[in-house]
């Protein structure tokens, strides 16, 4: 088990050269190494727990993406899928669908969060609201456009 020490600390100042070494290393490592990591994950699942445990590899994996998708597409995601006062997409520990759940809460979806939202809700009924995920460790203030 991790445990987590929550400090509400300032963020460290990063170098931007940093963060953009660090990004590029880590697409080089995902692009070389991924395929033989997902291969041998998805073996490792089938020959462990069968095909359940491809699934919950898969799961975890569309976890993993979508996390990625609420950083990579937070700034447009703030800007069309809620109000002013919403609460903000971009939390690197939160899925989209979290976020969106606690809009919908807070009533602050523009018609295309809402849109959005009943789409899923056509999927997978409650789908945002059953995603909420109440012990998100909590980030610096993001931009908003």
């Amino acid at each position: 088990m991790i445990l987590r020490k929550h400090s509400q600390q300032p963020a460290k100042k990063v170098n931007p050269f940093f963060g953009l070494l660090l990004f590029l290393i880590s697409i080089l490592l995902l692009l070389f190494t991924g395929p033989l990591g997902f291969i041998y994950g998805l073996l490792h699942g089938l020959f462990t727990r069968g095909f359940t445990g491809i699934g919950e590899y898969l799961l975890k994996i569309a976890i993993s993406i979508d996390q990625l998708g609420n950083v990579l597409m937070q700034h447009l995601l703030n800007a069309i899928w809620i109000k002013k006062d919403g609460y903000l997409f971009g939390n690197r520990d939160e899925t989209i669908s979290s976020a969106l759940g606690k809009n919908k809460e807070k009533k602050s979806l523009t018609a295309f969060g809402k849109l959005m939202d009943k789409i899923l809700d056509f999927i997978d009924p409650d789908h945002s609201l059953n995603s909420i995920d109440y012990y998100v460790e909590p980030i610096e203030e993001i931009s908003t456009p």
